[in-house]
């Protein structure tokens, strides 16, 4: 077993593709017809894959059931993984014992690819970051490709990609765990806080698996990170401090020798250059940003100066800002009835999350919709959050009783579904209120994904405003 002597795939290879999930399918589509050949496996139930079993046979590709698989691997001299599959899975050592190479699928994106990468990770914010990016490159008259964690398999937007588009990249800690040679142009960390600690032993673990954005990064490249946020920051300090190779600079919510961005009197963000002309650079009021809450500004800030970096313009920057709207299931807002307000904020899948969702709304009063398929997450800090900051809380799904356990002072209600819990939620809510769908779990014990779970939400709003017809 030999890998590609290129450090690029190609026709020499043949590859396994371990996972069908959206960025398994993608990587089969690319990858066919530019290696010598490909074939795929995934340890899901045979009725859950009927589509994209369909899908291999209109492309000509064989599927191979795991328990025929190591009398395959013969034939096989690369293996790309898929970002919900950890590299500890018993089917991915299987692959590995037989001397095969494993890839995450943004590594073989990587290699792929022509155009420089701007990368985006964080344990908050790095979808609404990303496609903020996507939109301020855009503003800049660049042609820009989106993609990653944020919907679009990557794989499939940096091969569209010429060498002089730009791709940006929303990249989970699950794809940055097997990356090898991945290199951004540019990268960013946002933040970093528990979450899926069902996966990573620890805190630290988890935070090496993020600081693998800019371990392959150089002096031409360039490191954005969160100074406000301790755990970002550590990277540049202490017995690690020489660990960023990369140009590095940095965010904060107020003035600091190390910023390059920052705040003044929390309400202008402020550009300091770091070469140049060292004069600061006013570049946008907070009042102008067009998304909820604090941490939103803290999203805006890392993607402006990100944006900096790859050396677009001011003026772009602010028009990108201005005229980006909210992403859908993010502090959405859904409808407002009888002076109560109802905001869908489903892809708040962290405690983290939950919290800055909460902070977002400082003068009204909240009923919380919360809760789902924990993740290992410990809700000491969400309880300590809901019992200053709502009025009342319902919940649902597999976390309920873990959650309602840390409230202390919030009015507590269960609900087996929704549209019970919107209806409970209603009850509760009085003109003034915002009934807020912030989960803080994963959303897979009741619902298909956190998009399900929030148009379900939706559709449930919407039958209080029209109940016999029950319409959008």
């Amino acid at each position: 077993m030999i890998e590609s002597t290129s450090g690029r795939f190609d026709r020499t290879d043949h590859a396994l593709v371990i996972g069908l999930g959206r960025s398994g399918r993608a990587s089969v589509d690319v990858l066919r017809t530019r290696l010598g050949s490909v074939v795929a496996t995934d340890e899901a139930p045979p009725d859950t894959l009927a589509d994209a079993l369909d899908e291999l046979r209109a492309a000509n590709v064989r599927f191979i059931p795991p328990d025929q698989l190591d009398a395959a691997l013969g034939n096989v001299t690369v293996a790309v993984l898929s970002p919900g599959i950890p590299l500890n899975n018993p089917l991915v050592r299987r692959v590995q014992a037989a001397g095969i190479p494993v890839f995450s699928e943004v590594e073989v994106a990587y290699r792929l690819g022509k155009a420089p990468i701007v990368a985006v990770t964080g344990t908050k914010g790095k979808t609404t970051t990303t496609a903020l990016l996507g939109a301020l490159f855009a503003a800049a008259g660049k042609t820009v490709h989106v993609g990653g964690n944020i919907g679009n398999a990557l794989i499939r937007e940096t091969a569209n990609a010429a060498a002089d588009d730009w791709v940006i990249a929303e990249v989970s800690s699950f794809q940055l765990e097997s990356i090898r040679s991945f290199k951004p142009r540019v990268s960013l960390i946002l933040n970093i806080t528990p979450d899926h600690l069902d996966r990573y032993h620890s805190m630290e673990e988890y935070a090496e698996a993020k600081f693998r954005i800019f371990t392959n990064q150089g002096p031409g490249d360039t490191f954005v990170g969160n100074l406000d946020d301790p755990i970002v920051a550590s990277a540049s300090e202490g017995q690690h401090g020489d660990r960023v190779k990369a140009r590095t600079l940095w965010f904060s919510s107020e003035p600091h020798r190390q910023s390059t961005l920052y705040l003044r009197n929390q309400e202008l963000i402020v550009y300091a250059p770091p070469t140049g002309d060292p004069r600061p650079v006013d570049i946008l009021r907070v009042s102008e940003i067009p998304l909820l809450g604090r941490h939103n500004v803290e999203n805006v800030m890392g993607a402006v100066l990100a944006a900096l970096a790859a050396g677009l313009p001011v003026e772009a920057i602010r028009e990108g800002v201005r005229t980006f709207r909210p992403l859908a299931h993010r502090l959405e807002p859904v409808a407002e009835i009888d002076g109560v307000q109802y905001v869908d904020d489903s892809k708040a899948t962290n405690p983290g999350s939950v919290i800055a969702a909460l902070r977002a709304f400082e003068q009204r009063p909240i009923v919380l919709i919360a809760g789902g398929k924990a993740k290992g997450t410990d809700f000491a800090d969400l309880g300590k959050a809901i019992s200053s900051r709502a009025k009342a809380v319902v919940l649902i799904g597999e976390a309920a009783d873990d959650i309602a356990a840390v409230v202390k002072r919030a009015k507590v209600e269960h609900a087996s579904s929704m549209e019970e819990a919107v209806n409970r939620a209603a009850d509760l809510a009085e003109p003034g209120d915002v009934v807020l769908l912030s989960p803080g779990c994963a959303s897979f014990d009741m619902f298909q994904s956190a998009e399900h779970r929030g148009d379900l939400f939706a559709h449930a709003v919407h039958t209080l405003q029209n109940p016999v017809a029950g319409a959008r």
